[in-house]
């Protein structure tokens, strides 16, 4: 039974621009059907073989597991991931159903759970608009309002407020400058000095439009020259000058123009390194990573706390949840 990549570790001849930095790459001898079938049986009468499921779904793609899910409807005339969940339970389900969630519609359903509920689940909202490219956002927008039937910016602004609400309208748009303004780079990094450390108070209006708007290119120099200018890095101004979600937010946004694995790498630390396990961001990040720049998260993570990331799941999880993360991740640094 082809269940595994076929080895991880060779490179595809691409050149540096596109190397692929997922851990989750296409599985090369894909067969929907032949797939649709392995998890039938690994279904089908007394106990499941949790084994099969989380191995072959954790070696297909996105794509290749919603073609799974079609030849599984086909053959059997019945849903998939409702099958699976009838099958399975806890920490596990979630993570094997947000594997068989289309990444558009995983965020949308995220964003939509952080802002229905009771209260808001900030955390969620600033790491989805904070990350996502100005592509990403934009296809979750129209998948949001086609799923949910409401507007995402809608929604965003009946749930927050202030200048925490404008800086995520700003970010919900997806429009970024593109390039690095030789021009401006000088007199942002001033802009922001006079904005913050630089006067009695906080003009948050300044931060907002930089940090919102500048390309992350262009934002790496502003925070150079920035730098030199007051003797500290962005992000400590951004926490003397600014509190709350607003704070959180600019920080966020400042940690993925520097580097968005870098951003994710401590993102992750900090879902594990806890009394308790933060469960639902740590999934959220190894899902919606695993077919992005997982492999640049986990040489962020090594060079940063010393440790893999591998051993650090390996620690902190137990069972089929953390058989699947291990896949995920890839490999142990």
């Amino acid at each position: 039974m082809h269940i595994f990549q076929m080895s991880p570790d060779t490179k595809q001849q691409l050149s540096p621009v596109q190397t692929y930095r997922g851990s989750v790459r296409p599985f090369v001898h894909f067969n929907a059907k032949h797939d649709a079938e392995v998890l039938h049986k690994a279904m089908k009468g007394i106990g499941t073989d949790e084994d099969a499921i989380l191995m072959l779904l954790t070696a297909r793609s996105n794509d290749q597991r919603q073609e799974v899910k079609a030849a599984y409807k086909k053959a059997h005339g019945k849903d998939l991931v409702s099958a699976l969940k009838s099958e399975l339970g806890g920490l596990f389900e979630s993570l094997i159903v947000a594997l068989m969630t289309p990444a558009a519609l995983y965020d949308a359903t995220q964003l939509h759970k952080a802002l229905k509920g009771a209260g808001t689940d900030d955390e969620v909202l600033i790491e989805i608009l904070a990350s996502r490219s100005g592509e990403q956002l934009k296809e979750m927008t129209k998948v949001y309002k086609k799923e949910f039937g409401g507007k995402l910016e809608k929604d965003i602004c009946s749930d927050t407020s202030g200048n925490y609400q404008k800086l995520l309208v700003i970010l919900l748009q997806g429009s970024r400058e593109e390039g690095v303004d030789e021009e401006a780079i000088e007199k942002d990094a001033k802009d922001l000095y006079a904005a913050g450390e630089g006067k009695f108070g906080t003009d948050e209006e300044k931060f907002i439009t930089i940090l919102g708007n500048r390309s992350a290119e262009h934002l790496r120099r502003v925070f150079d020259v920035y730098k030199k200018l007051s003797g500290s890095d962005i992000e400590d101004s951004i926490t003397g000058e600014t509190t709350g979600n607003l704070e959180n937010l600019l920080l966020a946004v400042a940690k993925c123009a520097r580097s968005v694995p870098g951003y994710f790498a401590e993102g992750l630390y900090k879902s594990m390194r806890r009394a308790g396990t933060d469960d639902g961001t740590l999934m959220r990040i190894m899902v919606s990573r695993s077919e992005v720049d997982m492999l640049d998260i986990r040489a962020c993570f090594k060079q940063k706390y010393g440790a893999s990331l591998y051993t650090t799941i390996q620690e902190d999880t137990d069972g089929d949840y953390q058989k699947a993360l291990l896949y995920l991740c890839g490999g142990n640094d």
